[in-house]
């Protein structure tokens, strides 16, 4: 019976955890701080930085999920805590670059921040793939939030059959989102102004 109150009592927050962080990751996307006068340098080191965070979230969760097949629980805890922690990291610095850096449009081989008719013509099929890589790799980086948290607290409290039972839905989901991010910056990256 208690295990149902620690997800009762969770719940509430998970909700409101995963209707806040979209909501203020979209709203600090927007935000420039060199608008506000604050005179920052772009912070153009933390995408390689963040990419490879993802690549290594992707890693640690195969790993974990080898671990709990092979009965090491305690090794799965750790390595599903870690990435929680690193897709933490990866969001504080994809907002940070967010906020000193203007986007970037694929394709935009002179770095201007228009992408011109030849420059179009150039990237061209390949811009409709990365968008849908792109469009796919944020919504279900917004769908994510809600199911590890909940795959998350049902482990802490001990309820394995339910665990088990979204961990089937949020860990193909939660992978697809950490390797996208890593095909998402590797096509991109030849398009950041240096």
């Amino acid at each position: 019976m208690e295990d149902n109150t620690l997800e009762k009592k969770y719940s509430k927050l998970i909700v409101a955890v995963s209707i806040v962080i979209p909501v203020v990751v979209a709203i600090l996307f927007g935000v420039k701080l060199k608008d506000f006068g604050f005179d920052v340098e772009p912070l153009s080191f933390l995408p390689p930085i963040y990419a490879t965070t993802n690549g290594i979230t992707a890693v640690v969760l195969v790993w974990a999920v080898l671990a709990i097949k092979n009965g090491k629980q305690k090794l799965h805890e750790r390595l599903m805590t870690f990435a929680i922690a690193l897709s933490v990291a990866f969001l504080v610095m994809y907002v940070a670059y967010h906020m000193t850096a203007d986007s970037t449009k694929f394709g935009d081989l002179n770095h201007d921040g228009v992408l011109d008719a030849v420059e179009s013509a150039k990237v061209g099929s390949l811009r409709l793939v990365y968008f849908v890589i792109l469009i796919t790799h944020i919504l279900l980086s917004i769908a994510i939030i809600p199911l590890v948290l909940i795959t998350y607290v049902r482990a802490l409290a001990q309820r394995f059959d339910r665990h088990r039972k979204i961990a089937k839905i949020t860990f193909p989901i939660w992978l697809y989102v950490a390797v996208t991010g890593v095909v998402v910056f590797l096509m991109i990256s030849p398009y950041y102004a240096n």
